[in-house]
């Protein structure tokens, strides 16, 4: 009978390193599908605009609305109808970047504050959420006040024509 050699410590550590990987070895993750869509359920529509569903129409892309009161809506309408009956635009780019400024303070209003009020976060919360509203409405509306009151009368006609598209 024969008996193999017995190796030392040092020498079984050495076989028991793997060899160095050289970059033809290297091995490679397996390409991973990705995951199945999620199949979109069909949504029933209220109501549905002359013209909707044309291909690049603004009526054929996905959009989110807000409600304001009936008094914003109706000074709404009456400058808009001011700005298109008037020969000159004089004036009438400031009273246009005040409707805007009223128009963002009630989609902001609506689409964050509605949401915390209903979630009932409380006072404290709510009251930081509005300052920092507050802030930001300040800070959009005197930018867009800057450009707006520049406009001549056909530019002023399509921020006009433009506000009229949302509502």
């Amino acid at each position: 009978m024969s008996t193999a050699p017995v190796k030392s410590p040092k020498a079984a550590k050495k076989v028991a390193k793997p060899p160095a990987a050289t970059p033809a070895k290297r091995l490679t993750k397996a390409p991973v599908k990705p995951a199945a869509k999620p199949v979109a359920k069909p949504v029933a529509k209220a109501a549905v605009k002359v013209g909707a569903g044309k291909p690049g129409s603004s009526a054929s892309l996905p959009s989110m609305r807000f409600y304001h009161s009936q008094a914003l809506r109706d000074k709404t309408l009456s400058i808009l109808e001011a700005l298109e009956a008037a020969g000159d635009h004089r004036g009438h780019g400031d009273v246009m970047a005040d409707l805007v400024t009223e128009l963002i303070e009630a989609g902001m209003d609506y689409y964050f504050m509605r949401a915390l009020k209903q979630a009932e976060v409380g006072f404290v919360v709510e009251q930081s959420a509005r300052i920092g509203m507050s802030g930001a409405v300040k800070l959009i509306s005197s930018v867009n006040r800057k450009f707006i009151v520049r406009m001549d009368r056909n530019q002023l006609l399509v921020v006009a024509r433009h506000i009229r598209e949302l509502s």
